[in-house]
């Protein structure tokens, strides 16, 4: 008998500890309001709940910048141009030869003669010549980790002390000089599938002989990963410049195109993320609790402001009532 007076006591100690107590179905008053807003909260609720799922579906991708400390690789550049001028052409300079970049000269790329992509000048209309009149200069090279250039430019190239240099002035026949290009493809680092470069597929057409074409990039080596591939790449960012190389007019400079890079010393690292399922947990929740709670605050309060008008309205007819009756 005194083990289940215990039991007793102790339920009825858990509850007075009932933090939602259950109100009898005979207090309870319902109205029209009320279930207006219940519907309208329910509704709101599935929305809500329905949108939080998605954005729980959902992934971003988390950037970070770090020092690249990387400076003994090598580096990558793909290339794929064409010009409008012939392979054999003596004014082409030899870029298959003479692909420089600051410490190092490689023999790496490739020339193959086309046809049919550019013509001296720029055809009006279809030429029905065999001949092969543009040049494709393609392949790709490792250099180090240092800003540099390469060009395609008129002249014999001569490397000094002090640098590289041109004898442009040799040229005679400067009305064959067609400095027409496409870059069908022009990549740094890696090769990542599905990955567009900006200068991919790029034109150039010009019918001015000395023009000069110039391209700046900017190299960011970036890490990539995210839940399909985990692969270091890089990107680059370009800013593109052509002119009329004119001495009489002042406007100096060697005609040719130019490519100069230099790599940027911050690495980018892309990181795809997700929400964790505890998170979208706890945000649910809120969105729930946060909708009941407040929708009860707003029912609360018309109530309260209904009672309060209506009340007023009663007593303004109960003291009419009294001065007629008098």
């Amino acid at each position: 008998s005194r083990r289940l007076m215990r039991r007793r006591s102790t339920i009825n100690l858990v509850k007075e500890l009932d933090a939602f107590p259950k109100v009898p179905e005979s207090y309870v008053e319902t109205s029209a309001f009320g279930g207006t807003v219940s519907l309208i909260v329910f509704i709101l609720m599935a929305l809500l709940t329905i949108s939080e799922f998605f954005v729980y579906q959902d992934s971003w991708m988390k950037y970070e910048y770090e020092v690249d400390t990387d400076f003994t690789s090598k580096l990558k550049i793909k290339i794929d141009i064409t010009v409008a001028m012939k392979c054999s052409s003596k004014i082409l300079h030899q870029i298959q030869n003479r692909l420089r970049e600051e410490h190092s000269l490689q023999d790496v790329l490739f020339k193959s003669a086309l046809k049919g992509y550019f013509s001296d000048p720029v055809p009006q209309n279809d030429s029905t010549s065999n001949s092969q009149n543009a040049c494709r200069i393609h392949g790709k090279i490792y250099v180090n980790k240092v800003a540099g250039n390469f060009h395609i430019i008129l002249g014999k190239p001569i490397d000094t002390i002090r640098g590289h240099a041109h004898f442009a002035s040799l040229i005679k026949n400067e009305a064959a000089l067609n400095f027409s290009h496409r870059i069908d493809y022009l990549s740094f680092g890696n090769d990542v599938p599905g990955h567009i470069n900006p200068l991919d597929g790029t034109e150039k057409i010009t019918l001015e002989q000395n023009m000069l074409f110039q391209y700046f990039i900017t190299v960011v080596p970036t890490k990539l990963h995210t839940s399909g591939v985990s692969v270091n790449m890089h990107q680059f960012s370009v800013t593109e410049q052509e002119r009329v190389v004119s001495n009489k007019k002042g406007s100096h400079g060697v005609s040719g195109i130019f490519i100069k890079y230099k790599l940027s010393p911050l690495m980018v690292r892309v990181t795809e993320e997700h929400m964790p399922f505890s998170v979208f947990l706890v945000r649910l929740c809120g969105i729930i609790g946060g909708i009941f709670s407040t929708s009860g605050l707003f029912h609360r309060f018309i109530g309260y402001f209904v009672d309060i008008v209506c009340c007023h309205f009663r007593l303004g007819a109960d003291q009419s009532q009294e001065v007629s009756h008098c």
